[in-house]
């Protein structure tokens, strides 16, 4: 065997790696999803916190109900996570939030996110997660949350913002994304072979 061919069969197992854990960058149509939502989702957020905590301190003080009974916006400063978790630990929130982003960046720009349904989820996984964080990291560590719903007589949610929905309409894309992934790669198996 000539050294051509005996480095030929070396490199083929590390040819063969490397194939199996190419990394594919998101195309145009990807770039052209992922990037609009974050940026649009973090301007949207932004804007109707600044806009409803103005024209609530303007015209009513705290509160005004918007829809009687079931929808209300009144201001509310969270200085936690969902449902106050970590209340205080802003360091710690900052933190999870930043690294939370970057991974949500790597998973778009080189994970499997090729779905594009999974690049919508995304894009509204980090407008979501860089809305909340910019409040912490602008607003004395205190997230603006505006929106009270009455989910049943007397009984509220707690109140959120539009990042916060952005965040819960991103998990439930991912939900249905990761059952429609599912069944469509056991449909195109077929029947196993013995």
């Amino acid at each position: 065997m000539d050294d051509n061919q005996d480095r030929t069969v070396q490199a083929a197992p590390v040819a063969r790696l490397m194939d199996r854990y190419k990394v594919e960058l998101p195309d145009f149509i990807g770039h052209s999803i992922f990037w609009p939502i974050l940026l649009l989702g973090l301007l949207a957020d932004l804007w109707t916190k600044r806009a409803v905590f103005a024209w609530l301190e303007h015209k009513f003080g705290q509160s005004a109900e918007i829809v009687d009974g079931i929808l209300t916006f009144r201001m509310a400063l969270n200085t936690g996570a969902a449902f106050g978790i970590a209340s205080g630990h802003l360091p710690f929130l900052v933190g999870v939030s930043s690294v939370a982003l970057l991974v949500i960046l790597g998973v778009f720009l080189l994970g499997a996110g090729r779905q594009r349904m999974m690049q919508v989820s995304l894009g509204l996984f980090a407008a979501g997660v860089s809305g909340n964080l910019w409040d912490r990291l602008f607003n004395g560590g205190q997230v603006r949350d505006f929106i009270d719903v009455v989910y049943w007589p007397g009984r509220h949610w707690h109140t959120f913002n539009v990042a916060d929905a952005m965040l819960c309409l991103a998990v439930g894309l991912l939900v249905v994304t990761t059952f429609l992934s599912t069944d469509s790669s056991s449909q195109t198996r077929g029947p196993q072979q013995k």
